[in-house]
C-alpha cells in the first residue's frame, strides 16, 4: 500500500513537473525577443559615484493624486504637473492653489508650451494633443504616413512652432497592453527597436519620422541652436544626438546626421528637459539589472521571463538618480538617493530657486532647494 501510494505521488510531482516546463517553454507570450549585446554596466563609480544630494526631498501634496511624471511653467507663472488619472494638475510653484486645468481622458507622459500659450501635450493613449488655455483639448496628430501613433513619450516645441515628438514603440501601446508601465516593460524585453521620432508642423498639419530604429524612444530636448534633438534610447541606456532635419533616419545606420551622445549609462533613461544655464536633465526611471543585462544574448530566456508571475520578473528596485548634461555631451551634475524613497526619479524642473523632481509612481512631488 504504502509503495503503490510513493508510486501515484511520484508520478503526481513528476506530472506537474513536466507540466510546469511545457507551459514555461511553449506558452505564447506577446513578444519576439531579437538578440543584442548589453554593454558591460558601469556600476555607479566615477563621475556616477554614490551620494545624497537627491535624498530627503521636501513633497508637495498632491491630495491623492499619483504620478507627476512631467512638470513646466505655463506663460501665467503657474506650474503644471501630468498624473496617473489622466488630469493635468495646475498651481503656484509652492503647490498652494490647486486645481484640474484638464482630463485627456488618457495618460499624458510629457508636455510643452506653444508661443500662444497652448499646452502641447504628448499622451500615450490619444496622441499629439494641444490643450488650449481654457482648457479646450484639440488633437494635432494620431497617426503618421497612416501609421498610428501608438506611444507618444515626450513632446518639445521648436522656436520654428515646429513639434518634435517621441513615440516610444510602434509595437506596443499602452492601451492595448495594461498601461504605459507594462507596455515599456514588454517593448525593452523584446529589444526590437522600433521607437522612433516624429516632426509636426503645425502650419501645415503634415508629420514625417525623423528617426527610427530607436530602443524605446522616449525624453526628447532641443540643443540651445535648434539644430539638433538629443534623445533618451532607454532600452540601451544612450542618449542620442540626432540632426532635426533628418528624414526617416534608421539610427542603425546613423551616417553623419546622428551620433550617441552618452553611452552606457548606469540606468535607464527617461525624461529630458532644458534646465538653467545651459544644462540638460535627465532621470533615471531605474537602475540597470544585471539579470536583464545578462538576458541580452538570450531571447528565449526573456521569452520564459514573461511566462512568470509578475512578482518574479526582473523589474530593478528603486533608486533615485538625477543627471545633468551639457550639449557637448559633459555631465556636470550627479545627485542620488540609493534608498529609492521616492520612486523613478524621471528627470528634474529646474527654476532659480527649485529644483522639482519629476516622477512615474510617487504620491507627491518632491523638490529640492536649487543651490548654486
Amino acid at each position: 500500500m504504502a509503495s503503490t501510494w510513493a508510486k501515484r505521488v511520484g508520478w503526481g510531482v513528476g506530472g506537474v513537473v513536466v507540466a510546469v516546463a511545457a507551459y514555461l517553454a511553449a506558452w505564447p507570450v506577446p513578444i519576439q525577443p531579437v538578440a543584442w549585446t548589453a554593454p558591460a554596466a558601469p556600476g555607479y563609480q566615477g563621475m556616477h559615484a554614490p551620494n545624497q544630494r537627491l535624498a530627503r526631498l521636501n513633497i508637495i501634496d498632491l491630495k491623492g493624486e499619483v504620478g507627476p511624471e512631467h512638470i513646466a511653467f505655463g506663460k501665467d507663472g503657474k506650474l503644471y504637473t501630468t498624473v496617473l488619472s489622466g488630469n493635468i494638475l495646475r498651481m503656484n510653484p509652492d503647490g498652494s492653489g490647486q486645481e484640474v486645468f484638464a482630463n485627456t481622458g488618457g495618460r499624458v507622459l510629457g508636455f510643452d508650451f506653444d508661443a500662444a500659450g497652448n499646452l502641447i501635450a504628448a499622451d500615450a493613449i490619444k496622441g499629439l494633443l494641444s490643450i488650449a488655455p481654457d482648457g479646450k483639448l484639440t488633437l494635432l496628430a494620431d497617426k503618421v504616413g497612416g501609421d498610428p501613433i501608438r506611444y507618444a513619450d515626450a513632446v518639445v516645441v521648436a522656436q520654428s512652432g515646429k513639434l518634435y515628438l517621441s513615440d516610444a514603440s510602434t509595437r506596443f501601446a499602452p492601451k492595448d497592453w495594461g498601461g504605459t508601465f507594462e507596455a515599456s516593460v514588454l517593448d525593452i524585453l523584446e529589444q526590437a527597436s522600433t521607437g522612433r521620432v516624429i516632426e509636426y508642423d503645425p502650419a501645415t498639419r503634415a508629420t514625417r519620422v525623423v528617426a527610427r530604429g530607436i530602443s524605446f524612444a522616449n525624453g526628447v530636448a532641443l540643443s540651445q541652436d535648434e539644430k539638433h534633438l538629443f534623445v533618451n534610447e532607454t532600452g540601451k541606456y544612450r542618449v542620442w544626438k540626432i540632426a532635426v532635419d533628418a528624414n526617416d533616419l534608421d539610427i542603425g545606420q546613423p551616417g553623419s546626421q546622428a551620433r550617441v551622445l552618452l553611452d552606457n549609462l548606469p540606468g535607464y533613461p527617461d525624461n529630458l528637459m532644458r534646465g538653467q544655464g545651459g544644462k540638460v536633465w535627465l532621470g533615471f526611471a531605474k537602475p540597470r539589472g544585471a539579470a536583464i543585462d545578462n538576458m541580452a544574448g538570450k531571447p528565449w530566456l526573456r521569452s520564459l521571463t514573461l511566462r512568470l508571475p509578475r512578482a518574479l520578473w526582473p523589474i530593478p528596485q528603486p533608486y533615485g538618480h538625477v543627471i545633468a548634461f551639457t550639449d557637448d555631451g559633459k555631465v556636470v551634475a550627479d545627485l542620488q538617493d540609493p534608498s529609492g524613497a521616492y520612486p523613478e526619479t524621471t528627470a528634474i524642473t529646474e527654476t532659480a530657486d527649485r529644483l522639482y523632481v519629476q516622477s512615474l509612481h510617487a504620491h507627491g512631488l518632491g523638490w529640492l532647494p536649487n543651490k548654486p
